[in-house]
């Protein structure tokens, strides 16, 4: 299953059409955060504790990659289980022995590949220069996990969303909106001038944040797996449903 997803994604031209323009629109970022870190040399350089290349450069370019995120990856995962279902497939693949934990997991980890291959060529742009600056690799490397790790729970929300409807659009839907409530639940708890309550640990912004400043913690890791977990585990139950029935 894993084989037969990772070659429909490489055939597919929507993955293709979605990473030349989100990529090409990642360079303009770059080129821009670029000519503003070099405009404001002279300024950091009485600065000896000012931030650098990574935080005014990587980092923000990993930014604009986060908030891509949340419409790219339900539309590149809104497919992976309602296409199956919309085009009659499913029920052939539980005709033919294959669990549906195998079917969700092997369509989960197909998508991972072109998202860290997405990630790394976004990397690769304020990678070219490191060489002329001294980044800071610590920084760089939470940065890296944090949008590694949002990428992931991202396209587990949309094979979940995907698991209970017949419509890839729906799903891709259903994955933006559950995405963008899970970033902006604790908005109402901060307008409060609560900043440490349980609504702020459910928030994925609470953790995606700590991690872009360069703060590994492992519960920050526990919740994207926690909610990876609960949604291939959600899109598994659906489909063993399905499977009952059928």
């Amino acid at each position: 299953m894993f084989r037969l997803e990772l070659r429909r994604l490489r055939v597919q031209p929507l993955a293709w059409v979605l990473l030349a323009l989100s990529l090409a629109w990642l360079g303009w970022c770059f080129t821009r955060l670029l000519g503003d870190f070099l405009a404001s040399e002279i300024k950091r350089a009485a600065l000896p504790d000012g931030p650098g290349y990574v935080d005014l450069v990587a980092v923000p370019l990993l930014g604009q990659l986060a908030q891509l995120a949340f419409l790219v990856v339900p539309l590149l995962a809104m497919s992976t289980l309602a296409g199956e279902r919309r085009n009659g497939t499913l029920p052939l693949l539980f005709a033919a022995g294959v669990p549906a934990s195998r079917i969700v997991l092997g369509k989960y980890l197909a998508l991972l590949p072109w998202l860290l291959a997405w990630l790394a060529l976004t990397l690769a742009m304020p990678l070219s220069l490191a060489h002329a600056t001294t980044p800071d690799w610590g920084k760089l490397a939470a940065a890296t996990l944090g949008v590694a790790l949002m990428l992931a729970t991202l396209a587990a929300l949309t094979v979940a969303a995907s698991a209970f409807t017949t419509h890839p659009a729906i799903a891709a839907v259903l994955g933006l909106l559950i995405g963008l409530a899970l970033w902006t639940v604790n908005l109402g708890a901060q307008m409060a001038g609560l900043n440490d309550g349980v609504v702020n640990w459910l928030a994925m912004s609470t953790h995606e944040q700590d991690l872009l400043r360069g703060l590994v913690s492992s519960a920050d890791i526990l919740w994207f797996v926690l909610l990876i977990v609960v949604c291939l585990a959600l899109a598994t139950r659906r489909l063993a449903a399905d499977k009952e029935r059928g």
